[in-house]
């Protein structure tokens, strides 16, 4: 299984986030639970997040993040996802 970090912008509606937030966690809970989800967190400015998603491929990390509580609340703004390679850890 290869390692994939998507980085994502959130749209400036801190409310929405918030309200959102809870399913958003949940949702990644769940994929941390399953072994899909290496690690996340969001950015200290509120700008959007860094997602390391544990994936077959490309496909299967878009996937994540499509069915993502924010995805389908139209929250995240933009995404890059791309393998990744941890080198020292």
């Amino acid at each position: 299984m290869a390692k994939f970090a998507a980085v994502v912008s959130y749209t400036t509606d801190a409310a929405r986030l918030q309200e959102v937030r809870p399913e958003h966690r949940e949702n990644l809970k769940a994929l941390l639970d399953a072994g899909k989800l290496y690690e996340s967190g969001p950015f200290l400015d509120g700008s959007g997040a860094l997602i390391i998603y544990e994936a077959e491929d490309l496909a299967e990390a878009q996937t994540m993040l499509a069915n993502d509580p924010f995805s389908k609340a139209g929250l995240i703004t933009g995404a890059t996802i791309r393998e990744w390679n941890i080198v020292f850890r």
